[in-house]
Parts: structure tokens; sequence; C-alpha cells
């Protein structure tokens, strides 16, 4: 049971080579944390529901984002810059106008997969 830390070393295994592939499957504790922080970003139906909008369409203004989520303006603002802090989001200034895009890539391979039926998905 080589990839066993040295703290757990001592504790009884039913199936140690399956231990040991669980161990590497889980990775370092830091990628194991961008994934759950990618993943609580998502957990919020109207973030997601923003997300997909940008997706399926390219850039959008925030109140071209709030007529489509059903959002408010303040509302859909506030959930962009939480997503721009986190990195998933850009925005894009011409004149007064700011449009927003998905440039993290691993959340758009997951936004890809929500919609790889073709079809849409339902949100409150």
């Amino acid at each position: 049971m080589h990839l066993v830390p040295a703290d757990r070393a001592d504790r009884r295994t039913i199936d140690g080579h399956r231990v040991c592939d669980a161990i590497a499957a889980i990775g370092e504790p830091g990628h194991v944390r961008t994934w759950a922080d990618r993943f609580s970003l998502l957990a919020d139906a109207k973030r997601l529901a923003l997300l997909l909008a940008l997706h399926r369409t390219g850039p959008l203004a925030v109140s071209d984002l709030a007529i489509a989520t059903g959002m408010n303006d303040p509302a859909v603002s506030q959930a962009l810059r939480l997503l721009r802090a986190a990195g998933v989001v850009e925005g894009e200034k011409e004149g007064r106008v700011v449009r927003y895009r998905v440039v993290d890539a691993e959340v758009q391979g997951l936004l890809k997969h929500c919609t790889a039926d073709g079809g849409t998905v339902d949100l409150p």
C-alpha cells in the first residue's frame, strides 16, 4: 500500500490495492478543492442559468441576461461578480456596454455536457 499516507498506514484495509487506486483517483487536495469550488459556483440555479445562456449565445450584457433568465439586473450583476472573481467569466467593455462570456475551459466543458442532448435544461 505504497500510496497510503503515513498517518493512515496503521489502519486495516480490506482491499489494499483498491485503496491505493482510490487515493490515486482522488489526487492532490488542492485539485479536489478547485473542483469543489467550481461545483459550488454551478450549484446555484441562477448562476447556472447565466452560464448556460452565455455558453449557448456568446457574450451578453447584464440587462439582456436579466431578461433571458428572469432575474433582475442587480441579481445578475452580483452573480457575475462572483463568477468573474472565480475566473469563470470575463467582461468586455464596448463603449458603455459590458458583455460577459465564459472563459473557464473546464466550466465550458461541464456546460457542454449539461446541454449535450441538444435540448434545454429546465431551471426555476
